[in-house]
């Protein structure tokens, strides 16, 4: 199986178009010999790159216990901003400081090679205290790129800020709203793109909708999308190249525990780019039915 790789905006890195998505081991539901079989295997076939955050549980640590002595082998983010039991309030500049510290030691690595801020609003980046942090970790060597993850309009203003090297979004064939709205301007200023939650979460998959805060909206908004294509037995690869299709993203990340799953996806990512018809028919629809609250979810 050969993941294309594309090169993530300014920061010139060479990513696997589909990434690993740390959020889903981190929490207590897999051991660490599976979560290093999952890595591993991963890593054997070309994926190369996996993306956490601090308060993913115990994920920084098991991703550093897996897998650190692979270190050159993957490219790796990670978020902070949330305090998570780190001593200070959430986006404290000294709090950051910190918790970058404590993900390294997590991690067992010297660095990253994304630090990104973690969804925080348009008037703390405006503060600068946040984005200064992660400015002063990049000129001590313990990461080589900063980044945002977030949605709307906090995410344009980080676009727009010329600040970050990278921007991790939600994008889906339920999440359209920074196609128009944050993706010609990541274009004009060459940041690389990242897509979060590039399923959907599968929400539509099951007899039972979905019952969590995560997937629930999702499931809500596809009852209403109705695309045909959900009933098919390649709905997920429809969905997954839908969201590689759409022009400015370089990566989608997606989390799993199964071992199998990765390997679905990365072979649904090689199919290629959906037919255009298809891709702009799933376009239309959203136009016809989202509604103006079905912005980008967290």
């Amino acid at each position: 199986m050969s993941i294309e790789h594309r090169i993530l905006g300014k920061t010139g890195l060479s990513v696997s178009a589909v990434g690993f998505g740390g959020s889903e081991t981190g929490y207590g539901a897999m051991g660490i010999h599976a979560v290093a079989k999952l890595l591993n295997s991963a890593l054997d076939a070309g994926l190369n790159l996996i993306d956490t955050a601090e308060c993913y549980g115990d994920g920084e640590e098991q991703i550093g216990r897996a897998i650190a002595d692979r270190r050159d082998d993957f490219f790796l983010m990670t978020k902070c901003g949330h305090s998570d039991g780190a001593d200070g309030p959430d986006w404290d500049p000294a709090m950051l400081a910190r918790s970058i510290d404590r993900s390294l030691k997590r991690l067992r690595m010297d660095y990253v090679d994304v630090m990104q801020l973690h969804s925080c609003s348009a008037a703390t980046l405006a503060d600068g205290g946040a984005i200064d942090a992660l400015v002063r970790a990049r000129d001590a060597g313990k990461t080589r790129f900063i980044g945002y993850s977030g949605d709307g309009p906090d995410a344009l203003w980080a676009i727009e800020s010329r600040a970050f090297d990278t921007l991790q979004i939600s994008l889906s064939i339920a999440d359209q709203e920074a196609i128009d709205l944050l993706l010609p301007k990541a274009r004009e200023h060459a940041v690389g793109v990242i897509a979060k939650r590039p399923i959907a979460n599968a929400a539509w998959i099951g007899r039972r909708p979905a019952s969590d805060w995560y997937s629930r909206p999702y499931y809500d908004r596809l009852k209403q999308l109705d695309y045909d294509f959900l009933s098919a037995a390649n709905s997920v690869e429809v969905a997954l190249r839908f969201t590689l299709s759409t022009p400015g993203v370089h990566t989608a990340i997606v989390g799993t525990t199964k071992p199998g799953r990765w390997e679905q996806n990365a072979k649904a990512a090689s199919a290629g780019p959906l037919p255009t018809a298809l891709y702009e028919k799933i376009r239309a629809r959203w136009r016809s039915v989202a509604r103006p609250g079905w912005s980008g979810q967290r």
